[in-house]
């Protein structure tokens, strides 16, 4: 299923095209929608603040995670490994699940009309998260047995 995803160019540049599209999709959703309505205020706020710390906190782990092998493309770097430790070891993509927690905190605080391209955006990042796993099997033997004790695709426990 998930090798029959298109590759949108040599290393996936067409993925990361349409990923920047729909991010300034839900800046603008949240710029320009409608503001949310007074009630539950404290209670979206404070689930934007952990989500905004749960963002930071896997995208800045697996920036620095990866190292040298960090790239906004889906197809895996030559000569990379698997990484299996921090981030990682709670999650096969938490610069993804990083960046849905951001974006889902910025849709918290700004509009409710930024949920729908969050939304879009979400489904999005698992079909890219499919094509980037297909590649990860190709280059890498053991991504297979990574992928299996590593459970959750992008937030730790949820998803």
């Amino acid at each position: 299923m998930s090798g029959s995803l298109p590759q949108l160019g040599r290393r996936g540049e067409g993925w990361v095209v349409l990923q920047l599209v729909l991010l300034a999709a839900i800046l603008a959703a949240g710029t320009r929608g409608s503001r949310w309505p007074s009630a539950a205020r404290s209670a979206r706020t404070l689930a934007a603040a952990v989500s905004a710390l749960g963002g930071l906190s896997l995208f800045a782990g697996a920036a620095g995670g990866l190292g040298r092998q960090i790239t906004p493309f889906p197809k895996p770097v030559e000569h990379g490994s698997v990484r299996r430790s921090g981030a990682y070891g709670l999650v096969r993509h938490p610069m993804y699940g990083g960046v849905l927690l951001l974006a889902l905190a910025w849709s918290l605080v700004s509009s409710p009309a930024a949920l729908a391209p969050w939304t879009v955006a979400a489904v999005f990042l698992d079909a890219k998260r499919r094509r980037e796993e297909a590649w990860l099997v190709e280059v890498h033997p053991d991504y297979e047995e990574y992928r299996a004790s590593v459970h959750h695709s992008f937030v730790p426990f949820v998803w």
